[in-house]
């Protein structure tokens, strides 16, 4: 993910090259776990708990992924829509778990990068769940304003110095 330029200028139709390689790292999970059950019963709710954590720390890794974006257009936060959207979409092929976990996480996340100056200032307010440097990675790339910028990154110091340690 750290390779991918999200600053482009022009609508992607391809998927990012890291969502294969993501999805064929959890392909060959998958084929270990069918191996292992195949000499060891794994009972089914054994196998939801693999897969369930397995993705929610997929999840919260794409949104680790995305934050480290310098630069990022609408036309890159477009690519960050289908590259999740493919995601999912093969996921849904590789298992059968549902709903996906921390899904909205990853969702939330993109979608923010769409608001408007206003709008991001009370969705960081409102949003405990993303780290400091998500936040500000959001507010750097989606905010065009530097006075903008610099008055959201104050309030997302003070929001992590209220953070609990």
């Amino acid at each position: 993910m750290s390779t991918v330029n999200w600053n482009i200028k022009d609508i992607m139709s391809q998927h990012s090259p890291y969502v294969d390689a993501l999805l064929q790292d959890l392909q060959v999970f998958r084929d270990r776990l069918q191996d292992v059950g195949r000499q060891v019963r794994i009972p089914h709710v054994v196998y939801v708990v693999l897969w369930n954590h397995l993705i929610l720390l997929v999840n919260r890794t794409i949104v680790e992924g995305l934050a480290g974006a310098k630069k990022c257009s609408n036309e890159g936060r477009a690519l960050m829509q289908l590259d999740y959207q493919q995601f999912l979409m093969k996921l849904e092929q590789l298992t059968d778990i549902k709903p996906i976990p921390a899904k909205e996480f990853v969702e939330t996340y993109i979608k923010a990068f769409y608001l408007s100056e206003s709008d991001i200032e009370s969705w960081i307010k409102e949003r405990r769940e993303y780290s400091g440097k998500q936040l500000t990675s959001l507010v750097n790339c989606a905010v065009s304003s530097k006075r903008g910028r610099q008055r959201l990154l104050m309030i997302i110091e003070e929001l992590e110095r209220q953070r609990p340690k």
